[in-house]
């Protein structure tokens, strides 16, 4: 699931103060996740300051802090496409506003609640019916393995994890992909839990 691990912390529907202006979004999408950072789930935030002008235009886009320069460039390419609603600029209304603003990206944040629960009961017979047409190279970011890295990268285990192991884990895990599927082909009755690499079951 692409959309899995997005998220801004930034202009939410009800706009954001920034000076005399209240900036409220018009068209703010989203970054898109690098596929290959989120497979890997690498995590990261992006501190980001523009310019939002009178017209509602964005420009003057600098990136002040990242963790990745991919993460950078994904919110780079959203920023560029934001617009805001347009102001008159009078009296002491400014003709333009620098704000400075956050982009996390984090694999867990759109995971639904007992993801582990769904996890532990999902029979291989459900994978082999979900991914009946889908061709091998996409097996590892189909949404089972995409829930299962995300809740490895969830806010527990990121206080209970290095961030090494974490990473390592997920390896583990997409190195394993192709085996899980071929032998649910085999036994659709196994239980998808019975498949992981033991480290990986015991955190689920």
């Amino acid at each position: 699931m692409r959309w899995l691990g997005f998220l801004l912390l930034l202009v939410g529907a009800a706009g954001v103060w920034a000076g005399e202006v209240f900036l409220i979004p018009e068209n703010n999408p989203k970054p898109i996740y690098p596929r290959e950072l989120f497979r890997a789930g690498i995590t990261g935030e992006v501190r980001i300051r523009f310019t939002v002008y009178a017209d509602g235009s964005v420009n003057k886009l600098s990136i002040l802090q990242s963790n990745h320069p991919d993460l950078a460039e994904a919110a780079r390419k959203a920023i560029t496409q934001w617009r805001f609603k347009p102001w008159a600029v009078e009296g002491d209304t400014p003709a333009e506003q620098e704000v400075t603003a956050p982009m996390v990206f984090r694999l867990d944040l759109d995971t639904p609640i007992h993801t582990n629960q769904w996890l532990k009961q999902l029979r291989c017979r459900d994978i082999n019916e979900a991914l009946v047409n889908f061709p091998e190279y996409a097996w590892v970011d189909s949404a089972v393995f995409d829930y299962t890295r995300a809740y490895l990268s969830n806010v527990i285990y990121t206080t209970q994890l290095q961030n090494e192991e974490r990473l390592a884990l997920i390896a583990k895990l997409n190195k394993r992909v192709p085996k899980i599927f071929r032998e649910c082909r085999n036994s659709p009755v196994r239980k998808y839990m019975s498949l992981l690499p033991e480290d990986i079951r015991k955190l689920l």
